[in-house]
């Protein structure tokens, strides 16, 4: 993998309040991805540009919801998550990341 893929596969950090407290607790970072990154090219990703090892990673699509406005019906785009697992020791500085 290249490193101009590396950088496209994660966009952006998630914090929420749901993120930060799997952060604290479970040592789990949520990022925003790709819709088109697989979970091995995301580990790859994540273990590159933070120096850490990952122990697991779980995806899913979030759904685009529908939105009306008077008689105007529109959708927002569906967009991909990922949580990754990070082993023992290990830990991410969000803050620096954007």
């Amino acid at each position: 993998m290249n490193d101009r893929r590396l950088y496209n596969i994660l966009l952006s950090p998630l914090t929420t309040e749901k993120s930060v407290l799997l952060g604290e607790k479970r040592n789990q970072f949520v990022f925003k991805v790709a819709s088109d990154a697989t979970k091995t090219e995301i580990q790859t990703a994540v273990q590159k540009l933070f120096s850490v090892s990952v122990k697991s990673v779980r995806t899913l699509r979030v759904k685009g919801k529908v939105k009306r406005f008077k008689q105007m019906e529109g959708q927002r785009s569906s967009w991909k998550k990922a949580y990754v697992a990070l082993a023992e020791g290990h830990d991410i500085n969000i803050a620096n990341f954007e």
